[in-house]
């Protein structure tokens, strides 16, 4: 039987966790470049998973393919249960998606942004008003409900767009660089809101960064990318202690590939970082 979003069905003692993402040889090729190459790898349901690697590792592209938004090359996947491929409709169902750029309306006030994305997710009249007011509270966004975004803080504003994500209720919540462009302040407020998350609503979380504080303190398991491929997988703690006891996950990011985790990125997402904050305030 199907499970139903949101809701983990019993399993027999001694069964391993379900599953919420598992790759089977996932690819995409953009004509000669390979983006993701063949990648087989799965976390279970529950958990926070880090996904680390520097520009053009492949990070974004293997999120818009398990997101359905780009359909792959080769291989296929499995999101909350469905076939990306053969079950768009029914992944899109049972998942959230916040993305790097700035998708809350900054013209709108904050539940106004929340009633339209409710809308779209074919929230009913009656559980709507429930559900938003459920969400501004959760995020610590009751006293600005009417305040246009456009004078919400950056951390407000990523803390709004998480909101919007979790209306719906999904089984699997993806944020790629969920704390990009923000101060140390409410960097910390949007990592105790994701973990607020996963334990009141037991959401499975994908998280994508370049911040290695941030994968540490968060993930119970992380992947380092490197060049469209999983250079190196496990819990933060295990990758570092096999290293040695100072190992950071930096060396292990080193170690792995050879390369630092900024290579090939350093000018871009100093760029990307500025104009975001600018775009956040």
């Amino acid at each position: 039987m199907a499970e139903i979003a949101g809701l983990a069905q019993p399993r027999a003692e001694g069964q391993s966790p379900p599953k919420a993402v598992e790759t089977r040889r996932l690819t995409k090729r953009f004509e000669s470049l390979v983006a993701v190459d063949h990648l087989t790898f799965s976390f279970p349901r529950g958990s926070i998973f880090g996904l680390l690697g520097p520009n053009g590792a492949g990070k974004s592209t293997l999120i818009k393919m398990l997101t359905t938004l780009l359909p792959p090359s080769e291989g296929t996947a499995l999101v909350a249960g469905f076939d990306i491929i053969r079950s768009p409709r029914e992944v899109r169902r049972r998942i959230g998606y916040v993305s790097q750029m700035l998708s809350a309306d900054q013209d709108l006030t904050g539940y106004e942004n929340l009633l339209i994305s409710a809308k779209l997710y074919g929230i009913n009249r009656t559980e709507r008003a429930r559900r938003i007011a459920e969400a501004l509270e959760f995020m610590d966004l009751g006293d600005a409900a009417r305040r246009l975004v456009k004078h919400y803080s950056g951390g407000m504003i990523r803390r709004l767009e998480i909101a919007q994500s979790m209306l719906h209720r999904p089984s699997v919540l993806f944020l790629d660089e969920p704390s990009v462009g923000l101060d140390p302040f409410a960097k910390q407020a949007v990592w105790r809101h994701i973990e607020d998350l996963r334990r009141e609503f037991h959401a499975t979380i994908l998280i994508t960064t370049h911040d290695m504080q941030e994968a540490d303190s968060l993930c119970e398991t992380i992947a380092f990318m490197h060049h469209g491929r999983i250079a190196t997988i496990g819990s933060p703690s295990a990758l570092k202690s096999a290293l040695g006891p100072h190992a950071t996950l930096g060396d292990v990011f080193i170690h792995h590939t050879g390369a630092e985790i900024s290579e090939g990125g350093d000018l871009q997402d100093v760029a990307r970082r500025r104009r975001t904050s600018q775009r956040l305030g």
